[in-house]
């Protein structure tokens, strides 16, 4: 057994794409000392001691992942249809908690488990390797990918688990990240941009025509408003990123200093969901401007990175699964910064890797270690200008 585990592991780091391990490593380390710092009013160390069991947890699950054949796990894709069903249907039962003051049901509370689980996060990556599969099953059986029929079939599919996911928890923020997937996945694989136009007008008119009937809730329709005017409910709807702007605005260039920032070291009310949602904001007042840069750096790269493993897959299902992964993370970390930006509705989207969330951490790495078993798997670079199936990517 010894020699077998000794075996794995040789192998794990011979062939696995270790850069990509070193730079989630370091984006999630660099997470847990401000995370450390953000919590230190409340004088718990519970949340260091759970994101770190997390990165624990992360890491072997990026090396098992690493050695798994995606392939031969979707043959069981129907399976995984069913996983994804009930899992989010747990939520209705009495595992199922609030996340949130909006009274969204986005969280499991597993008994022995450490910290919650949020069944959006698993399912990013589940549905992310459904879509691939389908996308690469219509572009072996020679459908034509440009067609309403294909666009309609993938379409199809995010929508239903969209909406599934919806009505049961009514968080929209991780809805809006399947969609966003399916976008991108949808565009690698070639499908004709007017079926892009027609759902964008689409999308457009039905939002358009929920806010006009009122069907949208206010708490909801009061988190866009404030983005067009900062004076509008700012003890409401717009407090918690009126004391964001505050407190990004405090840390300048280089910042006040490690455990020194006026927001974050104050009591519970100077700056709300610090170590989750605003982590950015914590970083910038202590760590200032270049501290935020570095944040962004670390994600760029571990994107870049990512679309790489893309553009070298040995298939497209390989390749489309990268991209799904890549769209995941360019959604929330767009969203999570403009949030604390004040240019982006609060919708309860994290940075990845840098906030506080042991599920978050862990199914990030067993994403990133999808990734890295997909480059493990592929051929050597391609030489530059060859192409993909569907668009370039990269």
């Amino acid at each position: 057994m010894l020699n077998r585990l000794k075996a794995i592991l040789a192998d794990f780091f011979q062939q696995a794409d270790l850069v990509l391990l070193g730079l989630c490593c370091t984006a999630t380390v660099y997470g847990i000392v401000m995370i450390y710092s953000a919590t230190r009013y409340s004088n718990s160390n519970r949340p260091v001691i759970v994101q770190s069991v997390a990165l624990f947890l992360g890491i072997c699950m990026y090396i098992f992942l690493s050695m798994v054949d995606i392939e031969i796990v979707m043959k069981k894709w129907k399976w995984m249809v069913g996983f994804n069903i009930v899992f989010i249907g747990l939520l209705l039962t009495p595992l199922g908690i609030g996340g949130d003051t909006t009274g969204n049901q986005a969280w499991l509370q597993i008994p022995g488990i450490p910290f919650n689980i949020g069944p959006a996060e698993v399912v990013k990556i589940t549905f992310t390797l459904l879509l691939a599969k389908q996308l690469a099953w219509q572009r072996e059986e020679k459908r034509d990918l440009r067609s309403f029929r294909s666009a309609a079939m993938a379409a199809g599919h995010t929508l239903a688990l969209m909406g599934w996911y919806v009505v049961i928890s009514g968080d929209m923020g991780n809805a809006l990240t399947f969609f966003f997937i399916f976008l991108c996945m949808a565009f690698a694989a070639g499908f004709a941009l007017r079926w892009f136009a027609l759902l964008f007008v689409g999308c457009g008119g039905g939002v358009a025509a929920a806010w006009m009937l009122d069907l949208i809730p206010s708490y909801m329709k009061n988190r866009f408003l404030v983005l067009f005017d900062h004076s509008y409910d700012v003890q409401g709807a717009g407090w918690q990123q009126t004391r964001s702007l505050l407190t990004i605005g405090g840390g300048v260039w280089f910042g006040q200093g490690y455990l020194q920032g006026t927001q974050t070291q104050a009591g519970e009310g100077s700056l709300p969901e610090r170590h989750t949602d605003f982590i950015f904001s914590v970083i910038g007042e202590e760590l200032g401007l270049v501290g935020c840069l570095v944040v962004i750096v670390l994600l760029a790269a571990i994107i870049f990175r990512v679309l790489l493993v893309a553009k070298n897959a040995q298939t497209p299902f390989h390749s489309y699964i990268c991209v799904g992964m890549a769209a995941m993370l360019i959604f929330q970390t767009i969203i999570n910064i403009g949030m604390c930006l004040f240019i982006m509705p609060v919708i309860g989207i994290t940075l990845p890797f840098f906030s506080y969330g042991g599920s978050s951490v862990v199914t990030l790495f067993m994403a990133m270690g999808m990734v890295s078993g997909i480059k493990k798997r592929s051929p050597t670079m391609r030489r530059p200008g060859r192409p993909l199936p569907g668009r370039t990517i990269g």
